[in-house]
């Protein structure tokens, strides 16, 4: 039964590949795809942003393949380093001057990764960008404070929510439209927040689903302080 389950998988796979590969234009202008991005983002996507165009919603596929990269990569080192046997912190607390200055910079640290996330279909910065950053301000309250936990549990379920959002926002494309991560909803003004459809969403949750994924990493890395 997996075998036939497998062989007709592969054969629907092979199938749209033939179709994909019988619609592309051999021969012409590559230059064309390029051109056609930077003439028609605004227009076609709402997002004076042509770099997060193309992401979230030219490439949608490939977006969706490097989040999924980055969770098994999340969840590969996780189980590698998971301890059953629970050994205990050993970590020692910064000084009063670090304690200090990062307790006050933590908020603002992840105000900026929100900001950037948020913002990404205005300005340079994402998702990725975005969740990292917050993950930073996580890294430096582990590094001043001994004590200093996240909860694992609801690390989880932020993450899990994130990638079911990206996901049923993307099949809606599908489904609404005629491909994955279409841009259904109204464009909007551009160069506004309110702008760009489902680029902010999108990019909304993939901050949060890459500052949930690498704060759980870095929590399981310290764990294994001895």
């Amino acid at each position: 039964m997996r075998k036939i389950i497998t062989i007709t998988f592969l054969a629907i796979l092979g199938y749209y590949m033939i179709i994909l590969f019988q619609q592309i234009p051999f021969g012409d202008n590559r230059m064309n795809v390029g051109r056609h991005y930077l003439e028609n983002t605004i227009e076609e996507t709402g997002s004076v942003n042509t770099v997060t165009s193309i992401v979230v919603s030219y490439r949608g596929f490939d977006t969706l393949g490097e989040v999924t990269v980055l969770f098994l990569a999340a969840t590969g080192l996780g189980a590698i380093l998971f301890d059953k046997r629970g050994k205990k912190r050993r970590r020692q607390n910064a000084s009063s001057l670090v304690r200090t200055t990062s307790k006050l910079f933590y908020p603002l640290i992840v105000l900026l990764g929100a900001y950037v996330f948020v913002h990404g279909h205005l300005t340079p910065g994402g998702g990725f960008q975005g969740g990292a950053i917050i993950a930073t301000g996580v890294l430096m309250m582990y590094m001043s404070y001994r004590r200093f936990e996240t909860n694992h549990k609801a690390l989880t379920i932020i993450e899990s929510m994130a990638g079911l959002i990206f996901v049923t926002i993307g099949m809606a494309g599908l489904i609404i439209g005629q491909s994955f991560l279409e841009n259904f909803l109204p464009l909007g003004t551009p160069n506004t927040l309110f702008s760009a459809g489902i680029i902010p969403i999108v990019y909304s949750a993939i901050g949060f689903k890459v500052g949930a994924e690498l704060t759980g990493v870095l929590d399981t890395l310290l764990k294994t302080i001895r």
